[in-house]
């Protein structure tokens, strides 16, 4: 496998489904993962290339001077399937153009690609297999509420804003429960690692 075409590992899932923990298992395990979500973010930011456009679609409401006032602009796009669509539509193309970059720059023959709304945007198309992360309905609001401090209404509506995870894991190649101990995560995902590198003859 030529280092300028790496293979990508799609890492997706629900909502505080534990990704960020399988994430860096992964990266213990010697791949590098790219976060869609601080690719997001970074382009968000104050100065960020999507803000202009949030602005003239949102309007100052969702701002605090020159930062994204976050909060208020998630009680809008979580509330609006259209809102949040046009929303997609500003920051999704430059993530995916970041994410590129990023890819190409990492010099490892695997690359994971952290992204919640992977299948959402499309962009498993441009992986060679996806692993979807899950947890319970329950445990993904509990969550949530302690995160975020969010009510359990709100949390339910950022659960039912994505694509249901079992779908995901209907089209995933990997599905990685973490609803026990983090240790038994961590081992699983070591040990997909190993099954995968020898699959690609990297052992």
């Amino acid at each position: 496998m030529k280092r300028s075409d790496p293979y990508i590992i799609g890492l997706t899932g629900g909502i505080a489904c534990g990704k960020s923990h399988v994430a860096r298992y992964m990266r213990e395990a010697g791949i590098p993962v790219l976060d869609a979500d601080a690719v997001s973010r970074s382009v968000t930011a104050g100065g960020g290339e999507a803000l202009p456009a949030i602005r003239a679609l949102f309007g100052d409401a969702v701002f605090d001077g020159e930062e994204l006032d976050r909060r208020a602009l998630g009680k809008i796009v979580f509330a609006d399937s259209e809102k949040r669509r046009q929303l997609e539509n500003i920051i999704h193309p430059l993530v995916i153009s970041r994410m590129r970059r990023e890819t190409e720059e990492a010099a490892s023959p695997i690359v994971g690609w952290d992204v919640p709304l992977l299948y959402e945007t499309g962009l498993d198309r441009h992986c060679g297999e996806v692993w979807c992360v899950y947890a319970d309905r329950e445990e993904q609001i509990r969550r949530i509420m302690k995160r975020d401090g969010l009510t359990a209404e709100e949390a339910e509506a950022r659960i039912d804003s994505q694509m249901p995870v079992r779908e995901k894991m209907a089209r995933a190649a990997r599905c990685i429960g973490t609803m026990g101990e983090r240790e038994e995560t961590r081992q699983l995902v070591l040990g997909l690692v190993e099954e995968l590198k020898r699959r690609l003859c990297l052992e």
